[in-house]
């Protein structure tokens, strides 16, 4: 797979690309003809730095920023940008001044969860969504249910690369599009062209990678 890996840089940044493999693979809503991979951005820190400050600047000031949860290993992201609302402006109800920036766990039914000694930093705050991949809005939904549960109030949403731009009427803030790789693909399972032509699957992607089948 690694040899078929094609590179595509920010429009806004020439010092951040996502890697990109041609095929034909499965995410939990649906079937891609490529693999995103945006491992470099999430755990190199000159690269997770620089789509920080590119996320923050299309955010833009909010009212309040008191948390930010991290899907998807994005965590590093996430500090960078806790980083750059702190350097700005911002205003927090946090009485340390200062931003949380927490993962939630997910259980069995894919829901999210958030234990009872970290869930004080969603009850009552203004929460910042991060997530690396989106190609059709579910988990950010699913995302979004699970932090009102818990009773945080949504400032922004936000993810590396996404094909959505909103989810249930919330802006999605993304450094790249499917505009920025050109043929990009989402299918139903029942709709996919590789499936109807009877070619396997090479392997089941998520945010966190790529397992091969």
């Amino acid at each position: 797979m690694q040899e078929r890996m094609v590179k595509f840089y920010s429009r806004e940044s020439n010092l951040v690309a996502i890697h990109a493999i041609p095929g034909h693979f499965a995410t939990s809503h649906s079937h891609i003809n490529y693999y995103i991979d945006i491992t470099s951005l999430k755990t190199r820190v000159r690269e997770a730095k620089e789509i920080a400050r590119v996320l923050y600047h299309k955010i833009g000031r909010l009212s309040y920023t008191d948390t930010i949860v991290c899907m998807d290993g994005t965590e590093v992201i996430g500090a960078f940008l806790a980083e750059e609302f702190e350097k700005g402006d911002f205003v927090s109800t946090n009485r340390h001044e200062t931003i949380y920036v927490v993962s939630p766990e997910i259980n069995s039914s894919n829901q999210i969860l958030f234990r009872d000694n970290i869930k004080h930093s969603i009850e009552g705050k203004h929460v910042v969504l991060l997530s690396a991949t989106t190609t059709t809005g579910k988990t950010i939904r699913r995302s979004l249910e699970g932090i009102q549960y818990y009773g945080g109030i949504i400032e922004a949403v936000a993810s590396v690369f996404s094909t959505v731009t909103e989810v249930d009427g919330r802006k999605v803030e993304t450094v790249f599009t499917e505009a920025d790789l050109p043929g990009y693909a989402a299918y139903t399972a029942q709709d996919c062209p590789f499936c109807k032509k009877g070619q396997r699957l090479e392997a089941v992607v998520n945010g966190f990678g790529y397992s091969k089948l």
